[in-house]
């Protein structure tokens, strides 16, 4: 064995493709595995189907490194196989495990003996002891991945938390030196520790933003502004500089609705109470419907039959990801109103809306539009100035919940600004 081990990935979603790549910037080399003969050309061409900053400009810098493959007999020559696809979710947050099983299954058959397996999916406690068989090595590492944020966490993650068997034994050699390479504590633990642990983190960030949300929603009603109350809570040491404090449309994307959902299911199945989890995906939902409230208190009223302008169709910015999203929500809720959309990553679909129309850039949809919605904070738009959007503008009513134009220029348009939390 080499000192530097052979790693591989199985699955090339998301989470695989950020993964492998990630592990070549590291100098190892690296197998990108997919069954999708279609998909392997693709990224053997440098054709990445996720859109994160700074991704592509890895691959090409590192892709001496990278084999991308349909061909299972490539697994047979790697140290550490991790298993890595994207766990797909309904809309009540249940995961389909039946991609992880089969790609599990195939790594199984085709690795060597003597290969480590780990699981980076996201799965319920109890899944990887499940699947665990004698004489061969598998463990569970929790995924840091964050939509829009994947480079940094896969290239630079703040730990390694490793599900294990028996977590008192040393990791097996080729898996540790993969680890270490990465610079950052490793945290051995069982299995059910480690499949909990994601959930666990992922309640705490749920608290964080549901507890933002509430006060935002308080502040919009009394005069505060849930702004300047922020840098006093960044600056508390209880709560810290890293803290979920903006507020924003509810919970999206996918990954901690699933959370959320296993938390309940394991509090019914073992008879524990999992209220404040309800009172979580309640206040989610509340929140979700911010934008639709001040559509029917600011516009909807006033206006036959209203031209909307939607900006941003991404659950959240520098992704391409719709999962979630508090946009296609709102869509499907102004069914009966025009709507003309612009994202700079995600197409426009005609099924989300019966009079969906998309634009070639963000100030092509304001034109004629009787108010302006803001859905996604793309960075783009923070660059609009309000005097631009005013003259395109027919209407005066901009919902802002990302505040990503400037206040005091809006209101020096004339703009009608409206944000979460003032």
């Amino acid at each position: 064995m080499t000192n530097l081990a052979r790693i591989a990935y199985v699955g090339m979603t998301h989470l695989g493709i950020c993964s492998a790549i990630a592990a070549a910037s590291k100098g190892f080399s690296t197998i990108g595995f997919s069954p999708e003969e279609d998909l392997v050309a693709r990224l053997g061409a440098g054709q990445l189907p996720v859109v994160e900053p700074e991704l592509d400009a890895l691959l090409r810098d590192h892709r001496e490194r990278i084999t991308f493959t349909s061909d299972p007999a490539t697994l047979g020559d790697c140290d550490v196989i991790y298993v890595a696809p994207d766990i797909p979710t309904d809309h009540t947050g249940r995961s389909d495990l039946s991609p992880l099983n089969v790609l599990l299954d195939l790594a199984r058959k085709h690795s060597r003996p003597d290969a480590v397996i780990v699981i980076l999916s996201q799965v319920a406690p109890g899944y990887t002891r499940a699947r665990a068989q004698q004489g061969r090595l598998l463990f569970y590492q929790v995924e840091t991945l964050i939509f829009g944020r994947a480079v940094e966490r896969a290239t630079k993650p703040e730990r390694f938390i490793v599900g294990c068997l028996d977590p008192h034994q040393p990791l097996p050699p080729a898996l540790a030196r993969y680890l270490e390479a990465f610079g950052c504590p490793i945290l051995p633990m069982r299995f059910e520790s480690a499949e909990l642990a994601k959930i666990a983190i992922n309640c705490c960030l749920v608290a964080s933003v549901a507890t933002a949300n509430t006060l935002a929603g308080i502040c919009e009603n009394i005069g505060a502004d849930w702004s300047e109350i922020v840098p006093a809570l960044r600056l508390d040491r209880r709560i810290g500089p890293y803290s979920y404090l903006a507020p924003g449309l509810g919970i999206s994307g996918g990954n901690l609705e699933r959370d959320l959902a296993t938390m309940v299911e394991l509090g019914d199945a073992h008879g524990t109470d999992v209220g404040v989890v309800r009172a979580w995906q309640a206040n989610s939902r509340f929140r979700r419907d911010w934008v639709l409230r001040k559509l029917h208190e600011l516009v909807l009223p006033a206006v036959t039959d209203a031209k909307l302008a939607l900006l941003g169709l991404a659950y959240k910015e520098n992704t391409h990801s719709t999962k979630n999203s508090p946009a296609l929500a709102l869509l499907a809720d102004v069914a009966p109103f025009a709507v003309t959309a612009y994202d700079p990553v995600v197409a426009v679909n005609g099924d989300w809306h019966p009079r969906l129309s998309g634009a070639i850039d963000a100030l092509a949809a304001v034109a004629d539009a009787d108010a302006l919605i803001i859905m996604t904070p793309w960075p783009q738009f923070k660059d609009l100035k309000p005097a631009d959007v005013a003259g395109r503008l027919r209407g005066k009513i901009v919902i802002d919940p990302f505040a990503c134009l400037d206040r005091a220029a809006c209101y020096a348009a004339g703009l009608s600004h409206h944000t979460l939390g003032v």
